[in-house]
């Protein structure tokens, strides 16, 4: 299970509505071991895609330095999906190379009819995908 503060859920969903119609990619880094998604850090999509999303080689390199500094490692990895539901493509599961991490999806299309879009969690580990029940808390 993903339990994530609401202030995190909505910064994931503020930056794919933004991004739209292309699709915004991110990492929610945390304290290394904990599970616990703390730091919400919005990456650009260097496809500059609505189908297809990639962390640009230096901006990676950066940011994995970076929580390596500060004790952190990626606990959410989130992208968008602007024109499907909330589930992760065989491209998706192919990129997935960290099975410690949720791999977040929003969908900015109203797919299911439910609203204008889905927030859903994964993890996926040699290529198998398992949804996960998200816990929305007000705090930790």
């Amino acid at each position: 299970m993903l339990t994530i503060t609401q202030a995190l859920h909505d910064q994931i969903v503020a930056h794919a509505r933004k991004d739209h119609p292309d699709e915004a990619c991110g990492v929610v880094a945390g304290p290394v071991g904990s599970g616990r998604p703390e730091r919400f850090i919005p990456m650009v999509n260097a496809a500059r895609s609505p189908t297809f999303y990639e962390f640009g080689s230096q901006d990676l390199l950066k940011l994995y330095r970076e929580m390596d500094d500060r004790d952190e490692e990626p606990v959410v990895i989130y992208h968008s999906h602007t024109a499907t539901e909330a589930y992760p493509s065989r491209t998706d599961v192919t990129y997935a190379n960290e099975p410690g991490a949720h791999y977040v999806l929003v969908s900015t299309a109203d797919t299911d009819g439910l609203g204008e879009f889905q927030f859903r969690s994964f993890r996926i580990v040699d290529g198998e995908i398992t949804e996960e029940e998200v816990k929305v808390v007000d705090a930790y």
